[in-house]
């Protein structure tokens, strides 16, 4: 059975809900339109569904030049990339200064989760580099995700991860799960095919098609991955599960980052070879 692409995510907006394509064009700091957007306190700190669940719920849909947000109570707003935008200062790790959007973008925002809030653009991911410590190299531009341009997963390492929350919830005497859906640790990238579960961990480079990309590193996961986007409830899964497989230097692990070695375009149903 060959590796193959089997889906490909982007998340426009940090934290928000994000959209499944068919295709994406493949940039020095990600997939074009993944993370690029921030919503932001007005003191420059930046919201976050760890904090905010709902932000789960409101789904964000990029066209070229515009975003268009659709929020809890089924509104809309289109609002064009603000490439005059005024510049502020952001807490975003090596990152000084992000341009914010139209006003009616920050009251929006504001109505949808009752609270004062902005919506801000990464206008140049290359002003944002990734960190030497998550397997960056001098001049390797980011865009607004955590550590790394990409995460990528498997469906095997997800099947491996179901099965031991379905062991454990049986010694432990409790009703049998319905299986986790990978969308909780929201990847970029999920292939299917790949013979043993985490063998991603063990990638140097890969090629999706005819696009070359380097592995940064395993992804350490945090709570976010512990919450339900549909209820925003919050549970002990996956997070107790991997703490007692997938657990060394403190912190819990599960995909991989990638960089991307060059633009191109990826597809669903590319082939994946692993090197």
């Amino acid at each position: 059975m060959s590796v193959r692409l089997a889906s490909i995510h982007l998340y426009p907006v940090k934290s928000l809900g994000g959209v499944t394509v068919d295709e994406a064009a493949v940039e020095p700091w990600g997939l074009r339109h993944d993370r690029r957007w921030l919503v932001l306190h007005p003191d420059g700190s930046y919201l976050t569904a760890r904090d905010e669940h709902r932000m789960l719920g409101v789904t964000a849909v990029p066209a070229a030049g515009s975003l268009t947000l659709t929020g809890l109570d089924g509104s809309r707003l289109t609002v064009a990339e603000p490439v005059d935008g005024d510049l502020v200062p952001t807490e975003v790790s090596r990152l000084e200064q992000i341009r914010l959007a139209p006003a009616e973008a920050h009251e929006w925002l504001s109505v949808q989760f009752g609270r004062s809030l902005r919506l801000a653009w990464l206008d140049d991911p290359r002003r944002r580099s990734v960190g030497l410590d998550h397997g960056g190299q001098p001049g390797d531009p980011l865009n607004l995700s955590d550590a790394g341009p990409l995460l990528a997963a498997t469906t095997a390492s997800m099947r491996r991860l179901n099965d031991w929350i379905a062991d454990g919830a049986a010694e432990r005497g409790e009703k049998l799960p319905e299986p986790l859906p990978v969308s909780r640790f929201r990847p970029n990238l999920v292939f299917d095919g790949v013979t043993e579960p985490f063998a991603e961990d063990g990638w140097q480079r890969v090629r999706v098609g005819s696009v070359d990309f380097r592995f940064a590193e395993v992804c350490d996961r945090c709570v976010l991955t512990t919450i339900d986007a549909a209820t925003f409830r919050t549970g002990k899964e996956p997070i107790r599960t991997l703490s007692r497989f997938r657990k060394w230097d403190g912190k819990t692990w599960f995909g991989v980052r990638l960089i991307p070695l060059r633009d191109g375009v990826i597809r669903v149903g590319d082939d994946l070879t692993v090197s």
